[in-house]
């Protein structure tokens, strides 16, 4: 089997949006249904793990470049800005914002930081929800800072700064009704945002 022409390089930095910022560490074959298949090795930092992703699957799962200095800047204009506010069901909010996640863009990112931080100034968040604001932030500010070249402490406080008048005119207004969040027993429905990954050979990427 040939080399295929692969779009990342070897010590690419890239997102891998359910996952976090990641490096392409190697670039190997290996025998899978009889076949021999290409295969990123991606070390994600955030996780301290490594997963195998097939690299005609790549692109289509969601991993792409980090973005430019002037795509980030966007992200973070972008972030100020005022939207709809989001729904008070937080269960349909969480499905929302985990597709949002899967599509992994930097604005779709940028939404759901911007969103979950809104809410959290009307109703400390469930659980689930909360986790998925820390990966969604912790995976802006990780990609910000590689596109301008900044310290990622720097890059947070600029974040934090952007979000707080957001969170100001949100705490005076107070408007939302709330009844629908009443029902916030969590649950376990399987998509922690790392479950698929823990084995180094990432056995679901490899389908």
């Amino acid at each position: 089997m040939a080399k295929p022409k692969t779009e990342f390089s070897l010590n690419q930095k890239i997102v891998y949006p359910s996952q976090g910022v990641g490096k392409i560490t190697e670039i190997f074959k290996k025998e899978f249904n009889n076949e021999m298949v290409y295969y990123y090795k991606i070390y994600i930092e955030v996780s301290d793990m490594n997963v195998m992703v097939p690299v005609d699957k790549a692109r289509a799962i969601g991993i792409r470049e980090i973005v430019s200095p002037q795509e980030a800047k966007k992200a973070l204009a972008h972030i100020s800005q005022d939207f709809e506010p989001p729904t008070s069901d937080w269960k349909l909010r969480y499905a929302m914002n985990t597709e949002l996640l899967k599509k992994g863009t930097i604005t779709d990112i940028t939404d759901i930081v911007r969103c979950l931080y809104q809410r959290s100034k009307v109703k400390e968040l469930p659980i689930l929800e909360r986790k998925l604001y820390d990966n969604a932030k912790k995976l802006l500010i990780d990609e910000i800072a590689l596109a301008l070249g900044m310290d990622e402490k720097d890059v947070e406080s600029m974040l934090h700064a952007k979000l707080e008048p957001l969170g100001q005119k949100v705490e005076k207004k107070s408007t939302y009704a709330d009844d629908e969040d009443e029902d916030e027993d969590e649950f376990d429905d399987g998509s922690s945002d790392k479950s698929d990954d823990d084995d180094e050979d990432d056995e679901d990427d490899e389908d």
